[in-house]
This record gives C-alpha cells, structure tokens and sequence, in this order.
C-alpha cells in the first residue's frame, strides 16, 4: 500500500510539474509577443509629407504624416500653391480642389480613395454643401468611408468655404 501511495505521490509530483513548466513557458511566449508588439511600435518612425512646403511651414503643418500602415491628411482646401484662396463664392469648384490636393497625397503614399476609412468634412455652408455632396459618388466608387459633416462658423481664411480632413488605411 506505502508503495502505491508513493508511486500516485510521484506521478502527481510530475504532472504538477509538468503543469508549472508549461504553464511558465505559455506566460514566456505571451511575454515575448509582447516585447514583439512594442519593438514593431518603436521602430514605425513618422513620415511627413507637405504638398506645399512653403505654404505649410509658414502656417505651420504638415498636409500629411504616415506611421505604420496609417496615413493622416490635414484638411484640403482650395488654393493655388502660394496659398492663395481659389474659387472664391464657389463651393462646388472648392470641393473639386480639395479633392483633387487629397488625390496628390493619396497618390504619394501609392493609395487610392478606396482606402480612405475616415472623411471629416468641414463647411462655412451646410446647406450649399449638400447642393454638391453628391460628388462625393465620383470620388468614393466603391464604398465611403466614416466621417462628420460639420458646419462652422469660418475657416482658417474667410474666403474657404470648406476643409476636408481624411484618415488612410494602406493595405499591404
């Protein structure tokens, strides 16, 4: 009888063991991904983009910033490359300009409008606005993306009537 209980004592002795030593290697493998997680992190340094330098370092931005697979746009507006309002009283025209800025960026980072997932749309005249939104379905083909349409008293110059800011999911 001392035998078998010294035998069952053993084997439980071992199958705890061998519990505990898995149970620290699994904990070592979640550590390790971990540490995985925060190097990829750390070593996705930011990328600036500016579509007119001149213009965004004077008012001081930048038009987009990429990290990882995920681009920012600062919002479009309507302006020639000195910064100058364009299509004044316009806001269909100034709609067109805004995205066709969005495209050159779109277009650095090797995307599309098909990888916008967040659109903020900001309008000095809601009801003008949804006059054009309609446009939008020559822009966004596929499917539109998440967003706001906001309006707002004025712009960053009084002649901008909007602003359009988007988020970029690039696909690898």
């Amino acid at each position: 009888m001392k035998k078998i209980t010294n035998q069952l004592t053993l084997i439980t002795m071992f199958i705890a063991f061998t519990f505990i030593i898995q149970s620290c290697k699994q904990k070592q493998k979640e550590e390790t991904k971990e540490i995985e997680k925060e190097i990829i992190v750390e070593s996705q340094k930011p990328e600036y983009f500016l579509l007119r330098p001149e213009v965004e370092k004077a008012y001081g931005y930048s038009h987009a910033v990429k990290i990882g697979n995920n681009i920012k746009i600062s919002g479009a507006v309507s302006m020639d490359d000195e910064g100058n309002p364009i299509a004044i009283g316009d806001l269909g025209k100034q709609m067109k300009n805004c995205y066709a800025d969005l495209e050159k960026i779109l277009k650095h980072y090797g995307c599309t409008f098909d990888d916008v997932v967040v659109e903020n749309v900001f309008t000095t005249n809601m009801p003008l606005f949804l006059e054009n939104a309609a446009y939008r379905n020559e822009i966004y083909t596929k499917q539109f993306p998440t967003g706001s349409w906001l309006g707002v008293k004025e712009l960053a110059i009084p002649e901008f009537m909007i602003e359009i800011e988007l988020e970029v999911h690039k696909s690898e």
